[in-house]
């Protein structure tokens, strides 16, 4: 069942009394407080995305988060904002419904790795090709943690989990690699153990106009002891210090690939000369749909909502 949120009115007030660049952390916070594993990197995503949002003037009301299943998707309840937590594998299609009926809001989308490139693969698939003005940040803990530790779409082959217990004999799924193929026109990765890469990460999807996909290792603390925060700490590598250019999609596929000694964070790929999907839809040209005079009576308006309660 979809749960909405919706931001506090006095927080709502506060936050919009308050010069665009002075906001900080405490604008964002939720009404209650996370309840991950202490030292799960969850916890860094979420100060990342609120640090983003400050730091771009952004306010409360302005913005829609929108999640899964899944301990990565409990997200809203944690962020000041409007919110939704819908079901397994569709976030998208419901921010996608939510950014057709108000192209205005910025709408975020958080989830993890079973929830997005699994059951929500299809979604995953068809929102990047469509372009939908989106950002949809992955927290990727190559396992699946709210339901204990079962293998997930990311992990690595040989990885022992309660679901393949003598160690995975499948191929992961490569989700940068499958979202820049699939369309998106900003893919990026993120690791949760470096705030401020992540930080500059996650402004830059939010100003992207079109789908903006950034993956984030993010550990489980509780049930991957292979993917620790210490195994990325050894291997993970900025591309922005190997002067790679985003607008090369060969190079940026190349990169992808690449998982070893080395694996890379940062803007994979990066094209503009696309427009979004809100930005090609004739009825969206004007106020948002939501804004809109319904073009009903008050009787039939009456009508229709005794129908749907």
């Amino acid at each position: 069942m979809a749960v909405p949120t919706k931001p506090t009115a006095g927080s709502v007030a506060k936050a919009a009394a308050k010069p665009a660049g002075q906001l900080d952390v405490k604008d964002f916070k939720g009404k209650v407080n996370p309840d991950w594993c202490p030292g799960c990197g969850d916890f860094g995503v979420l100060n990342c995305v609120q640090r983003a949002c400050a730091e771009l003037g952004l306010l409360p009301h302005e913005i829609l988060t929108v999640s899964g299943i899944g301990c990565s998707s409990n997200f809203p309840g944690y962020f000041n904002s409007y919110g939704m937590h819908t079901l397994h594998g569709r976030a998208l299609a419901v921010a996608t419904g939510a950014k057709m009926g108000n192209h205005h809001l910025n709408v975020i989308v958080t989830g993890g790795d079973g929830d997005g490139y699994g059951i929500g693969g299809n979604h995953f698939t068809h929102t990047a090709r469509r372009n939908i003005d989106l950002t949809y940040i992955v927290m990727n803990n190559q396992i699946y943690g709210l339901t204990t530790g079962q293998l997930s779409p990311t992990a690595i082959e040989g990885m022992k989990t309660k679901s393949s217990p003598y160690g995975s004999i499948e191929v992961p799924v490569n989700p940068i690699l499958s979202s820049i193929m699939a369309g998106a026109t900003f893919v990026a990765r993120g690791f949760s153990g470096d705030g401020k890469h992540l930080i500059s990460l996650i402004k830059q999807a939010i100003q992207h106009k079109g789908f903006a996909h950034i993956d984030v290792f993010s550990p489980c603390v509780t049930f991957n002891h292979d993917n620790t925060f210490a195994f990325f700490r050894q291997r993970v590598k900025r591309l922005e210090d190997e002067s790679h250019d985003p607008s090369d999609w060969k190079a940026a596929c190349e990169k992808a690939m690449v998982w070893g000694d080395t694996i890379y964070t940062g803007l994979f790929y990066h094209f503009t000369d696309r427009d979004s999907l809100d930005d090609k839809e004739p009825v969206l040209e004007g106020p948002p749909l939501a804004q809109r005079p319904l073009g009903l009576s008050q009787e039939q308006a009456s009508k229709v909502l005794k129908r749907m309660m």
